[in-house]
């Protein structure tokens, strides 16, 4: 169904619901996936934004399915399991290849970890990689377009205040990076996409929950890890994205050339080395051909 602006508010609180870290995959995986049922008003964009998931890793999980009309009773695999970034377990991490930022210790000593889709840079202005931090946050902040934005959109004015127009939504979070935000958005539908000028976006209730707990000094890292593996309940598991090239290819013609990670059968090789663990091959491979973006067991 099409979701409008009203409908989008009513499912915030579910939307909200964060993914945390299960005991059952503790040491390296959150989340749990499920499946919806569609009907046959429902489009992969609003299914996305209904179940708090990006769009392009709701997309890129269910090949072959059409984004505008999936059809009443085909079943959407809901992509909420996640492995975790290899990354410092404190602060702000966020994954450019699944486009997911993670947040450890939200709560101290709960050790619980949150993840919430993003929007991440596009082609020619991507979000940078690096460590840097959060320096100050703002509630309904004023946006002053660039110098480089207003020359290829002439129209903007100097300075757009707080409201539904303004693309920096209800907060913002600035970081130690002149120019980069995390923030929210006027445009939902954007989230889990390349569509930014660099920034990091988020749905509106997300950088809400985000805003009021991140304090200003967190830490914020900023990685790009196609490949992911972690060892759950004796068995190792990859997750495996598509590049930002493949990204794009997704987002125009809904696939993508397939092309394995050149580093990944020498990752798993390594991740088993003094493991009485046997390696499917096959499903490496397949993994690694697909990118499906979520984790998949390649021992048995």
């Amino acid at each position: 169904m099409r979701l409008t602006v009203p409908m989008i508010a009513a499912i915030a609180a579910l939307a909200m619901l964060p993914l945390i870290r299960q005991p059952a995959f503790a040491g390296g995986a959150i989340g749990t996936t499920g499946i919806h049922v569609a009907d046959e008003a429902d489009t992969l964009v609003d299914i996305a934004i209904d179940k708090g998931l990006g769009f392009l890793e709701l997309l890129g999980a269910n090949p072959g399915v059409d984004v505008w009309a999936p059809g009443a009773g085909t079943r959407i695999y809901l992509p909420r399991r996640h492995l975790l970034p290899d990354a410092p377990e404190t602060g702000i991490v966020i994954n450019l290849a699944d486009m997911r930022l993670y947040l450890f210790d939200a709560v101290p000593g709960r050790g619980e970890v949150l993840s919430w889709p993003i929007g991440i840079g596009r082609e020619g202005r991507a979000t940078p990689v690096g460590r840097t931090s959060a320096v100050r946050k703002t509630k309904d902040p004023s946006w002053y377009p660039p110098a480089s934005i207003r020359r290829e959109k002439p129209w903007l004015p100097v300075r757009v205040a707080a409201g539904p127009d303004n693309p920096l939504g209800s907060r913002a979070i600035y970081l130690g990076w002149p120019r980069y935000l995390i923030h929210g958005t006027d445009k939902p539908y954007g989230v889990g996409r390349r569509t930014s000028s660099g920034c990091i976006r988020m749905y509106p209730w997300d950088v809400e929950t985000l805003f009021d707990l991140v304090r200003p000094g967190t830490t914020v890292r900023v990685v790009n890890q196609p490949v992911k593996l972690a060892w759950i309940d004796g068995d190792l598991f990859v997750e495996v994205h598509p590049t930002g090239a493949q990204q794009d290819q997704l987002e125009e013609r809904g696939v993508f050339d397939s092309e394995i990670p050149e580093d990944l059968e020498a990752r798993v090789r390594d991740a088993t080395r003094g493991r009485a663990a046997v390696v499917d091959w096959e499903a490496v491979r397949t993994a690694g051909v697909q990118r499906l973006g979520y984790p998949v067991p390649v021992t048995r």
